[in-house]
């Protein structure tokens, strides 16, 4: 009997091994490894819409309300968002590919001097204070150039984000312990943070895997020939299989036929950017629909809704809801891959226990 998972096996695996038994808050986060940020919320942010399925009693903002007060840090991985913070030190210090010139060292040291001094400020105190004018953005608009420079000098490392207030990040002056910069301590942190990347998105496809591995480049741009020669290691190494001509990947002490890997009657309504659905690729090959996320899509393209949540049952994604609050209620509407909503009692208890989770989500502490 042959012992190579089943794509049915790496659906259970895909989707057990990261909704996992709701803990604390904390303890989710080190155990994700990394929680990625967006700030259109719909009905909320999509860090509290991973969170709430993993963490206890979660409520919308939990995090940002208990973040100072957390072993996390706000920074760029594969993409923005939450992570413990020695996991941080794995990408510190930082090279980015652009190199500032001698004036903007000059205002980045001064406005490094200037929160030294204060120990927590606000955008707008270094705006008010050093005037630093408008710069163009990226997307070709105007924007604040003090923001800016403060967003720059978080990515090099010179600040971390204390705390939001109303949504805005604020700041103090970073630190970070002392890093090897030998070769060898640069390729173990690039395969350390390969490491996190497959923990996190397991079961991989190979096309997925490489993909991940060059936006790391985001968050360690200095450590892109070493997250190769990682990259090109784990190949060789870790487990794998061959399923219709696609190679997938996962952790060596993991098997994707395990009875551990057991799935539950729930329906949950996920983030766009939760693990189970995060790789377009992943999600198309182990559900064999195209899900989109379609918040900057204009209106009339819109096959699923401006955010579309995707719906898991079992462990099948069937279909979406798009979620909006009114009168202090989530009210939501329905789509389904394969026609009309599941007929099954089983189903119907399960999206209404799903839809009181999410009311009890969205309601204030």
């Amino acid at each position: 009997m042959s012992t190579q998972p089943s794509l049915e096996d790496l659906r259970r695996y895909a989707v057990a091994r990261t909704l996992f038994r709701p803990t604390t808050l904390p303890a989710a986060i080190q155990r994700l490894g990394f929680v990625q940020a967006d700030p259109i919320r719909a009905p909320a942010r999509a860090q509290d819409l991973t969170l709430r399925h993993r963490v206890k009693d979660y409520r919308a903002g939990d995090l940002e309300r208990r973040y100072a007060r957390l072993a996390i840090d706000e920074d760029c991985f594969v993409n923005y968002g939450f992570l413990p913070r020695a996991h941080l030190a794995l990408m510190h210090p930082r090279q980015p590919k652009k190199t500032w010139n001698a004036e903007t060292q000059r205002k980045a040291a001064d406005v490094l001097a200037f929160v030294r001094e204060r120990g927590v400020v606000h955008p707008r105190e270094v705006e008010q204070h050093f005037a630093h004018g408008r710069v163009q953005n990226y997307w070709g608009g105007s924007s604040n150039a003090s923001t800016q420079l403060l967003d720059g000098m978080h990515y090099r490392g010179l600040l971390r984000v204390k705390r939001r207030d109303s949504g805005t990040r604020v700041y103090e002056v970073a630190t970070h312990p002392p890093a090897d910069d030998s070769p060898t301590a640069g390729a173990l942190r690039a395969a350390a943070l390969l490491e996190l990347i497959l923990r996190k998105y397991a079961p991989l496809p190979a096309a997925s895997l490489t993909y991940l591995a060059r936006l790391l480049g985001y968050g360690a741009p200095h450590l892109a020939a070493q997250t190769q020669a990682a990259l090109r290691l784990a190949r060789e190494h870790l487990a794998s299989c061959r399923i219709d001509g696609t190679t997938w990947y996962w952790p060596v002490d993991e098997n994707p036929r395990s009875r551990r890997y057991a799935v539950d009657d729930s329906v949950r309504l996920l983030a766009p950017f939760d693990p189970v659905v995060w790789d377009r690729r992943r999600f198309a090959l182990l559900w064999d629909w195209t899900y989109k996320f379609e918040a900057y899509t204009p209106p009339a393209r819109r096959q699923y809704g401006y955010y579309a949540l995707p719906m898991l049952w079992r462990d099948q994604v069937i279909g979406w809801a798009n979620v909006s609050v009114r009168d202090g209620q989530p009210e939501a509407t329905f789509g389904y891959v394969a026609g009309p909503a599941p007929k099954a009692a089983a189903f119907r208890n399960a999206l209404d226990e799903e839809l009181h989770r999410m009311e009890l989500f969205l309601s204030p502490r």
